[in-house]
């Protein structure tokens, strides 16, 4: 059984917002609510912290949508900074106040006023790197006048988790805090937290290549920063081998780089190829562009030339919509691929399909993968950068050639029609996804809490 330390936890994120940001969000709550499973202070879960600048209306929202859907273990567990930036008599509230120094707002910069009026943000546009900016942040009081500034939103971030932390040592100042940073931008601000009792474990999300997204290709600029400052984190938790090695080798880091992938816990049943939707092909994802759909499209065109009965349903929303809809249009396969929408119940899509399809040009896992052998529903994927060759390493699917649609189309024809293959892949994908069981991955991830605890921050040299 899991035992995590006896310590603070605390899951930090940009923003956690119902039906934004596809996978991340919802991977994000799910590590928080295995952790509660795990015995997380006492199954009440990690405190969920966000900094987007929404109204307090909004992230009332937010918590009440997402605890509809039993994705937080309790509204309570979610805070916000801009929630907690106001005091109730007006102005900014007191660790705000606290934390600033004197200062005026950049008259070269406009304003946005957030919290009630108690902060004015700088509005930095058009910088990807907005969010090192030293730039004044404003503290105001109940009238609107300057009582400080914060040294731009680094400052204003860690005053706030400054004061977050000292409320949950209460009165034991050595307490140890464990902070898990879901965010590269807000991992790159508080590499520099100097705070000695905080563990700061970083997680990766996503990919960190360009276009070829081979091991030597370019680095995603948004990232060039952070690798530069990956020693300073107690841990980095990467969601494949693949991509932990080969981030090593190519920036030889040394720190602690684990790999503990997003846990999906099995299905309550595995319903069997023979009951599954003949000829039944589903995609889970984005309509966006890195998706490559129309990939799937093309090569649907040759399956239904040999698989007449060949169906497949596209479940997700975005801006390739329109442009996705016309390609179907213009193949005359309306008949056999349709643009569902979104679904509330992707299980139940896992259950009824006889193969997942997957065409992404990029990944940080492919959880739609990986869901899906945990449906025991078999795989046809591109072998790409990062996740599917994790994933399938146990079977459970057939890895095609990086965009060859060609070679996509002849593995759908030969799963779809080889009963046997059906059988034998779907009975491989349930064993595979046992290796991301949340029991193990929560093993991992409380090791790896275990073995940051028992040495000095890393930030403390």
């Amino acid at each position: 059984m899991t035992t995590f330390p006896d310590a603070e936890y605390v899951v930090l994120s940009s923003r956690l917002i119902p039906d934004t940001d596809g996978g991340y969000t919802l991977a994000t709550l799910a590590r928080a609510r295995q952790m509660a499973a795990a015995g997380v202070h006492d199954g009440r879960g990690p405190l969920l912290l966000t900094v987007d600048p929404g109204t307090a209306a909004d992230h009332a929202r937010h918590r009440a949508a997402f605890d509809e859907r039993d994705l937080i273990v309790s509204p309570e567990s979610m805070r916000n900074l801009f929630d907690e930036a106001s005091d109730p008599a007006g102005g900014a509230a007191g660790w705000l106040v606290d934390a600033a120094h004197p200062g005026e707002p950049d008259p070269a910069l406009d304003y946005r006023v957030v919290a009630d009026g108690a902060v004015a943000l700088p509005v930095i546009v058009g910088d990807p790197d907005w969010h090192v900016s030293t730039a004044p942040v404003v503290v105001r009081d109940a009238a609107g006048h300057t009582l400080g500034v914060l040294d731009g939103f680094g400052a204003l971030y860690r005053a706030w988790l400054h004061h977050v932390v000292r409320g949950l040592r209460g009165d034991d100042p050595q307490r140890p805090v464990v902070v898990l940073c879901e965010s590269r931008q807000l991992g790159e601000l508080l590499a520099g937290w100097d705070d000695p009792g905080v563990r700061l474990v970083h997680a990766i999300h996503t990919i960190h290549l360009e276009p070829p997204y081979c091991p030597d290709a370019p680095v995603n600029p948004l990232w060039s920063r952070w690798f530069a400052l990956a020693e300073r984190f107690d841990a980095v938790l990467w969601l494949t081998a693949e991509q932990r090695d080969d981030a090593r080798r190519r920036f030889g880091l040394q720190g602690v780089h684990l790999v503990v992938p997003h846990g999906v816990p099995a299905a309550a049943s595995v319903t069997p190829p023979a009951d599954r939707g003949p000829g039944r092909v589903v995609m889970l994802n984005r309509l966006a562009p890195g998706k490559r759909i129309d990939h799937a499209i093309r090569a649907f065109a040759g399956v239904v030339a040999e698989v007449p009965d060949a169906r497949l349903d596209v479940y997700g929303s975005g801006a390739e919509h329109a442009a996705l809809q016309r390609l179907i249009d213009e193949l005359g396969l309306a008949a056999h691929v349709v643009l569902c929408g979104q679904t509330d119940d992707p299980g139940r899509v896992l259950d009824e399909a006889s193969v997942l399809l997957f065409t992404s040009a990029f990944e940080g896992q492919g959880l739609a993968v990986v869901e899906a052998l945990a449906h025991g529903c078999p795989v046809v994927a591109y072998d790409v950068r990062y996740g599917p060759r994790d994933a399938l390493q146990d079977g459970g699917g057939v890895l095609v050639p990086d965009g060859d649609v060609a070679a996509l189309t002849d593995a759908l024809v030969r799963v779809l029609g080889d009963v046997d293959l059906r059988v034998r892949l779907s009975r491989e994908a349930v064993q595979a996804a046992r290796r991301v069981d949340p029991e193990h991955v929560m093993d991992a991830l409380a090791c790896a809490v275990r073995d940051v605890l028992a040495v000095p921050s890393r930030r403390a040299g």
